[in-house]
This record gives structure tokens, C-alpha cells and sequence, in this order.
């Protein structure tokens, strides 16, 4: 038993330095700016949206919860904690996006590139968006970081990745993943 503990107690001790000196290398290439930040809006239950879902009638969509509003003011301080360099802040035209980047970013714009295409009404949008994608950050020159408010299913395009509600997803220009950070508060 007393075998297994210090075991126990040695697997968490090379775990937690491990994680330290990753996160310690994450924040450094943050710090050196020109990152891509995806962002997968905070949380709301649910999956895709109703039928009647209407781009410009929040009540019709799928929207943040007070735990997603909880989640999205935490990613806002995380980023001002950590004094991460933004250049701009772009999210999705649904509005449990824009209502995470308002939350924990303020200031904010919309680019339909980062709309969701899980449904079969907007799926046809996907390589356009894609391609839309790609050529603004083939455009995309900063010293400071993008960050990208988005959904699961772009990223997990994208990224080859699948996120968490709130997670954040750092890559370089090329969509190599850096790094993740999960966001519970």
C-alpha cells in the first residue's frame, strides 16, 4: 500500500510539472503574438438549433446559459490576467457567440467565415466559409494575437480537433495546434 502511494504521489508530481512547463511554453508563444485563438462559444445546452432558427432573432437560437454567461466572464479575465495581446476579436454571427465575446472581450466584430455548418440549412456554406477563412489569415499580419469565437464543428474542421464549450484552441497560421486550455471557472 505504502508502495503504491509514493507511486501515486510521484505519477502526480511529473504530471503537474509537465503540465506546468507546457502551459509555461503556451503562454510564451502567446506572449510573441500572431497566434490564432479559436474559441468555442461558452456553454449552451443543447446541440445545433431549433428550426426556426433565425440568424437575427436570438430567441430563436440556442443561447448561453448562466453558467455559459459564468464561463464567458471567466475566458474575459483569463485573457486580462494573463495579459495575452489581442489584436482583434472576431466571432460568429449566432448569438451565443457574439454574446461570449461580448461577455468576456467587449469590443468585438462578426465575420459569417466563423458560422456554424452542422445543420443541413447552412451546410452547403462550409468550403466557402473554409476557403473565406484561410484567405484572411493568409492576410492576417500582427505582432498580437486573433481571436476567433466560433463552434465546435468549425473548429473540428479546421483544427481536427473537437473542443469543449469555453475551450480554447491556440494555433499558428498553418492551423498546427499549440496548445489548450479548458475553461472552468
Amino acid at each position: 500500500m505504502k508502495f503504491l502511494n509514493f507511486f501515486l504521489i510521484i505519477f502526480i508530481s511529473l504530471i503537474s510539472s509537465v503540465k506546468a512547463d507546457f502551459n509555461k511554453k503556451l503562454f510564451n508563444q502567446l506572449e510573441d503574438g500572431g497566434k490564432l485563438i479559436f474559441i468555442r462559444h461558452a456553454y449552451a445546452p443543447g446541440s445545433g438549433d431549433p428550426n426556426n432558427f433565425n440568424i437575427n432573432d436570438c430567441s430563436t437560437q440556442r443561447n448561453l446559459s448562466e453558467e455559459g454567461r459564468n464561463q464567458a466572464k471567466y475566458i474575459g479575465e483569463f485573457f486580462k490576467n494573463k495579459k495575452i495581446k489581442i489584436d482583434k476579436v472576431l466571432s460568429s454571427e449566432w448569438c451565443r457567440c457574439k454574446e461570449t465575446a461580448e461577455i468576456a472581450f467587449k469590443s468585438f466584430s462578426t465575420n459569417s467565415f466563423l458560422n456554424s455548418f452542422y445543420s443541413y440549412k447552412f451546410a452547403k456554406n462550409k468550403n466557402k466559409q473554409i476557403n473565406s477563412l484561410n484567405d484572411y489569415i493568409d492576410k492576417f499580419k500582427s505582432n498580437k494575437n486573433l481571436v476567433l469565437i466560433t463552434h465546435y464543428v468549425l473548429i473540428s474542421e479546421v483544427l481536427n480537433y473537437g473542443p469543449s464549450s469555453g475551450e480554447i484552441v491556440v494555433s499558428d497560421k498553418n492551423f498546427n495546434i499549440i496548445g489548450t486550455i479548458e475553461t472552468n471557472y
